[in-house]
């Protein structure tokens, strides 16, 4: 068993818009550097460097959960400026722990594509991970961990139970990526809808709802990318749930990320805020994107 992480560098597109492409360049070299020099000393190996993030391997779970909490501490407790001004540096990273296959020095698998689908999941300053690495871990470290419950991860057939590691105390819920401490009374919550002009609201134990062209649908989205009854919304298990039943897919971003999760006939738990978009990406012309907010 190998534990892979995947730390990636928040905002590289603007920073290097704003610096120019040779200070932007150095900045990061020098960063990532200084980041490798840790991982190292919680005895990873520095797989490859990722222009702005790195791929690395460790050989158990507890030393990739410290290297990673130890790097998001020390740029939170001595932040770092690009160019001495704007937002200071962050890192969004993911852990995985599974089987690796090792070529040439390069590491390859399920385990490597999921780490990496965790990063690109997390937002600033977090840490994803997924119930491999929680069992393996000892008490002491699980009780960082969070539960977000089963999501699909991009290109992988099944759901993965994500965590997010609470490593700091006292942060705001809301500024974290993929949403709400699931601590909350579940009960009390409630998933807010809004596409153009219509606006839904769904409570716990509410009858399931239907999204879709049709008119009998509660929430009606013309546009000729989505079907008829498209997907349906439910309360299950102390959870909304999104479930695609559409020809095209359903494309699902949480929070801030870039990289959506796309249901085709599955279905995903919905955490925290972001954008449902039905039959196409929401790069797409004139994506019919809907809002979605878990509020108490």
């Amino acid at each position: 068993m190998t534990t892979v992480v995947f730390a990636d560098l928040v905002g590289s597109t603007s920073m290097f818009e704003r610096l120019g492409d040779e200070t932007a360049s150095r900045f990061v070299t020098q960063l990532i550097g200084v980041l490798s020099q840790v991982f190292e000393q919680h005895k990873g190996r520095v797989v490859k460097l990722l222009g702005d993030g790195l791929f690395v391997v460790f050989p158990n779970e507890g030393d990739a959960l410290a290297a990673c909490i130890s790097i998001q501490k020390r740029l939170q407790d001595k932040p770092i400026y690009p160019g001495g001004s704007g937002a200071p540096v962050q890192m969004q990273m993911g852990i995985e722990s599974g089987e690796v296959v090792e070529i040439d020095g390069d590491c390859f698998g399920d385990t490597v594509n999921s780490a990496a689908r965790l990063a690109d999941l997390a937002g600033a300053a977090q840490i994803l991970t997924t119930e491999n690495v929680w069992t393996a871990l000892l008490p002491g470290q699980r009780a960082s961990l969070r539960s977000l419950g089963p999501m699909y991860l991009r290109g992988r057939a099944g759901a993965s139970h994500v965590y997010r590691v609470e490593w700091q105390t006292g942060r705001d819920e809301d500024a974290t990526m993929v949403g709400r401490s699931m601590a909350t009374d579940a009960r009390q919550a409630f998933l807010e809808l809004l596409f153009g002009d219509q606006s839904l609201k769904v409570n716990p134990g509410s009858s399931k709802v239907a999204l879709g062209r049709s008119s009998d649908a509660v929430l009606v989205i013309n546009d000729p990318r989505v079907s008829r009854m498209h997907a349906t919304l439910e309360w299950r298990g102390g959870n909304f749930v999104l479930t695609d039943a559409s020809s095209y897919g359903t494309w699902v971003y949480m929070g801030n990320q870039t990289e959506a999760v796309v249901l085709r006939r599955t279905e995903c738990y919905l955490v925290g805020s972001g954008q449902i978009v039905p039959g196409c990406d929401r790069a797409d012309e004139n994506a019919p994107a809907i809002s979605f907010s878990i509020r108490t």
